[in-house]
């Protein structure tokens, strides 16, 4: 077997733990569905008729997955940093143009998520038409819980909330979702062959704000887990 000669050292594999297993998870891609709660659409100014839209996705980097329950600098060249809690699903199983009632079939577990958002540059760029990478794709915002496995398991209801120093600011159900968790697989598999350890975030209710250093931030999604995460010193 040859060995490659690396020029310099490759980036860890990205990972989350598994509850109640001392496993992890080897984590591929972060696919984030957009606006699929109907008050927070609004809330940004943007409502979603069904009828006539499909789902939407942007993506992060897998290095910018951070663990709950850690501090992470407040970012740079940003004075509106948000919250967003998400469920999040965890793909166990390689899929390609997945039908809704197939599913279940390639679902591994799910988490709780936060997607931290540099919102001012976020929609600086989306009133530009430019791309949202640097308002989303932004270092360790991609925030999960441990996973929690449920093979083949679609979560259609639960109470979903986040808050901020203990005052909640987020509070629906995932029954709320536009697009349900079938449907974004079946969607999603179309653009891309899903993958073991591809994570889709749901998608976040109303109520996102922002945060400063020093905040702490809690969620939970029944049935799934809980999260948490500080808001330290710009580094």
């Amino acid at each position: 077997m040859t060995t490659i000669n690396y020029l310099w050292t490759p980036p860890p594999v990205q990972t989350l733990p598994v509850l109640g297993t001392e496993q992890h998870v080897p984590i591929n891609r972060l696919f984030f569905v957009g606006r699929n709660y109907h008050a927070h659409a609004t809330e940004m100014g943007k409502p979603v008729d069904k009828r006539t839209e499909r789902p939407f996705y942007f993506t992060k980097s897998a290095q910018t997955l951070t663990l709950s329950g850690a501090t992470v600098p407040y970012p740079s060249e940003t004075s509106n940093y948000h919250f967003e809690m998400e469920l999040v699903v965890a793909i166990g199983k390689a899929g390609f143009r997945i039908s809704a009632d197939q599913a279940h079939e390639v679902i591994y577990g799910y988490a709780c998520g936060l997607d931290m958002t540099r919102r001012d540059l976020q929609l600086l760029a989306r009133d530009k038409g430019r791309p949202w990478d640097l308002g989303k794709d932004v270092e360790n915002s991609a925030v999960a819980s441990p996973i929690l496995p449920m093979p083949g398991k679609i979560i259609e209801q639960g109470a979903i909330e986040l808050s901020v120093n203990g005052t909640v600011k987020q509070r629906s159900n995932i029954d709320k979702l536009i697009w349900n968790i079938r449907e974004i697989i079946a969607d999603l598999s179309l653009f891309y062959h899903l993958q073991p350890g591809d994570l889709i975030y749901t998608g976040t209710p109303e109520g996102v704000g922002a945060v400063v250093p020093g905040d702490k931030i809690s969620g939970s999604v029944d049935g799934v887990g809980e999260i948490e995460l500080t808001v330290g010193q710009p580094a």
